[in-house]
């Protein structure tokens, strides 16, 4: 379950995500029908329990099993490279999410473009504890929050952002986004390549988030993120050895089609990555506080 939900947190700190000590996930979540706190539990004999409060309790209950890769179907997959083949043997039983929520995933992928980890996570943060709301039932006890909507989005000015060290760029991107949010919403279901036509069409969002958005919100096992600092780099070397661009990662995955994620996420998954060599990109310090 935890291998399934990783890709849903944004960061250690990420206000919307916390975990137990037994490894129960709970996630503050806005779903169509009001916010929820999701309580996911998994038992010693695999069986994942699952818990929900507040108005959208019924929806985020319904949204489990894809949410935890039922709907995933990996049965065309064939491993091309020995280490690929390697990596789906050690990680046999992960499946894609399915979350069911654009927004969800845009806003953050959003922040995310073109900074640090560091600063993305910490503007994510800001944004949900800003004009966020506090998770129903004990939700507010686990200090757990959800997502502001995209009504609360569309009001926040341009101040509120650069405060959040979000720049306006990112913000009018967001914003706009959040226009159409509910548009958005109606893309599940939809093909990948309508879905990812439907986002890109949006000023501000490019190849790299819309595979952000829809491997998470719409379970799409081929989107791979090109444009990625380092996702590339990492595919490259863990299947060949060698670090690749962008156009060498798109050859090396062209034979997994339509399971391209599937390889990326397999990658991530096995902590295979280039040795890193140099200094790390600071983060910006040019945006007030």
């Amino acid at each position: 379950m935890s291998q399934v939900l990783s890709i849903l947190r944004r960061g250690g700190g990420d206000p919307t995500f916390c975990t137990d000590d037994d490894a129960t996930v709970w996630r503050g979540i806005r779903t169509p029908e009001g916010v929820a706190t999701l309580r996911l539990r998994q038992h010693h004999d695999g069986v994942v329990h699952a818990s929900a409060w507040g108005s959208g309790a019924d929806w985020a209950l319904d949204s489990v099993p894809a949410m935890l890769g039922a709907s995933d179907d990996p049965s065309g997959f064939v491993a091309h490279h020995p280490a690929v083949a390697d990596m789906h043997r050690r990680h046999v039983h992960w499946r894609i999410a399915r979350t069911g929520l654009v927004m969800e995933a845009l806003v953050p992928g959003i922040i995310e473009q073109k900074v640090t980890g560091q600063e993305a996570f910490a503007g994510f943060r800001m944004l949900v504890h800003r004009f966020g709301e506090q998770a129903p039932g004990p939700g507010a006890e686990r200090r757990l929050w959800v997502q502001p909507s995209p009504e609360t989005i569309r009001t926040i000015p341009s101040w509120d952002w650069l405060r959040m060290r979000i720049d306006p760029a990112r913000s009018r991107a967001v914003v706009g986004a959040a226009r159409v949010a509910s548009s958005l919403e109606r893309t599940i279901g939809l093909s990948g390549d309508a879905v990812d036509h439907r986002l890109r069409s949006l000023p501000g969002v490019g190849v790299w988030t819309s595979a952000e958005v829809r491997f998470r919100a719409h379970g799409d096992a081929d989107a791979v993120s090109f444009g990625d600092y380092h996702v590339a780099r990492n595919v490259g070397w863990a299947i060949t050895g060698a670090v690749v661009d962008d156009d060498g990662l798109a050859d090396l995955l062209e034979p997994y089609r339509p399971h391209r994620y599937r390889v990326q996420r397999l990658v991530e998954l096995s902590g295979a990555h280039r040795p890193r060599r140099g200094p790390r990109m600071p983060p910006r310090s040019h945006l007030p506080s």
